[in-house]
C-alpha cells in the first residue's frame, strides 16, 4: 500500500459524507428516508425556491435533500448516481435496517450479495435513487492480491439473514444505532475516464479492477469509498439537469490535505473551487464533488 502522506493520493484517514440528492417531493422524499432507512431530520432551511433538509443519525447527517421543482426525473441511463451505500456497524444493526425497508411499500427490493469483504441488501427509492444497506466484514478477513482486494457478488440470502440477525423488539431502536456514508457507486460514461478523475486526479487508490466495466477505489485500504461503472451509462455524456445526485461528499482530515489535492488538480488544469474548508471540482459528467475538512455541522453542510 502507498504510504498515506503521499501527496499523490488520498489521506488514509479519508471517508465518506452526506450525499447530496435533488428530489421532486421532499415531503414524500424525507418520509420515505425516515421511515424505511431511520433517519432522522436534523435540519432545515429555504434557499430561494430550494428548500435543503439533512437527515442521519445521532448528529452523522447521511443524506441532504434540495426540494427542487420542474426538474425532469432521474434518467437511468444517464451519469450520476449508482447507489449510495448506508454503513452499519453491526449485522444486527443493518438486519434491523433492512427489515424497515422492506416493510415499507414505496421501497423496491433489487437484491442482497455477499461481497466477501461485506454483506449488502439493496433498494431503490420511490425517485429512482439507489440505496445499499451493509455491514463490513473484520478487514482480518479481507483477502488482498498486490494492490486489489478480492471481492465477488455472491448470493446472500435476504430470508436467512433475517433470520439469524434481526430482534423484531429492537426494530424502534434503528434510529440510534450508528451509520455512515460507506461509499458511494457512481454511473459513468467510460472507465478510463474516471480513473484519470477518481484516481489520478482526486487521488483514491485503485483497489479493485477485475469487474468488468466497474473501477473501485478507496483510501486507507478500504475495500472501496467510490465506485464507478458503465453498466447502464457506457457512452454517456455530460449530465443534464434532473432529479437525483447533486453532491458526493469527500471528508479529509487536514488543510494540507486540500492543498495537496488543488496542486493536482492545478497540474491537470481541472477548475475547482476553494473557500478555504472544502474544494469543489466537478467530474467529467458533471457530478460536483466536494471534498471538506471534518467537523462540518449540519448548518455548514445545508449552506453549501
Amino acid at each position: 500500500m502507498t504510504n498515506a502522506t503521499d501527496e499523490r493520493i488520498l489521506n488514509a484517514s479519508t471517508s465518506m459524507g452526506a450525499v447530496t440528492l435533488r428530489v421532486g417531493d421532499l415531503s414524500g422524499m424525507s418520509d420515505y428516508y425516515s421511515r424505511a432507512f431511520a433517519l432522522e431530520p436534523l435540519e432545515e432551511r429555504s434557499r430561494g425556491r430550494e428548500v435543503h433538509r439533512v437527515l442521519g443519525r445521532g448528529l452523522t447527517p447521511l443524506v441532504r435533500l434540495v426540494h427542487t421543482p420542474n426538474l425532469p426525473g432521474v434518467d437511468p441511463r444517464q451519469a450520476g448516481l449508482f447507489h449510495t451505500a448506508f454503513l452499519f456497524e453491526t449485522p444486527a444493526s443493518l438486519a434491523t435496517t433492512v427489515y424497515r425497508a422492506a416493510q415499507d411499500p414505496r421501497s423496491v427490493f433489487i437484491g442482497s450479495s455477499d461481497h466477501l469483504v461485506s454483506e449488502a441488501f439493496y433498494f431503490t427509492d420511490p425517485e429512482g435513487n439507489g440505496v445499499e444497506l451493509y455491514t463490513d466484514r473484520d478487514r482480518s478477513e479481507w483477502v488482498r492480491q498486490g494492490n486489489e482486494i478480492q471481492m465477488a457478488t455472491n448470493y446472500l440470502d435476504p430470508q436467512a439473514y433475517l433470520q439469524r440477525h434481526l430482534n423484531p423488539d429492537t426494530a424502534d431502536a434503528a434510529p440510534s444505532m450508528a451509520g455512515t456514508v460507506g461509499h458511494v457507486h457512481l454511473q459513468v460514461g467510460d472507465i478510463e475516464t474516471a480513473r484519470a478523475f477518481y484516481v489520478e486526479a482526486l487521488g483514491f487508490e485503485a483497489t479493485q479492477t477485475r469487474y468488468t466495466g466497474g473501477l473501485f477505489a478507496s483510501a486507507g485500504g478500504y475495500h472501496h469509498h467510490v465506485a464507478m461503472n458503465v453498466w447502464n451509462s457506457r457512452g454517456a455524456g455530460p449530465r443534464a439537469a434532473s432529479l437525483g445526485l447533486a453532491d458526493v461528499a469527500v471528508t479529509v482530515p487536514d488543510v494540507a490535505d486540500l492543498e495537496s489535492l488543488k496542486t493536482r488538480l492545478q497540474a491537470r488544469s481541472i477548475q475547482f473551487g476553494s473557500d478555504g474548508h472544502s474544494v469543489t471540482v466537478a467530474d467529467p459528467w458533471g457530478t460536483q464533488v466536494t471534498v471538506a475538512l471534518p467537523d462540518l455541522s449540519t448548518e455548514e453542510l445545508i449552506a453549501r
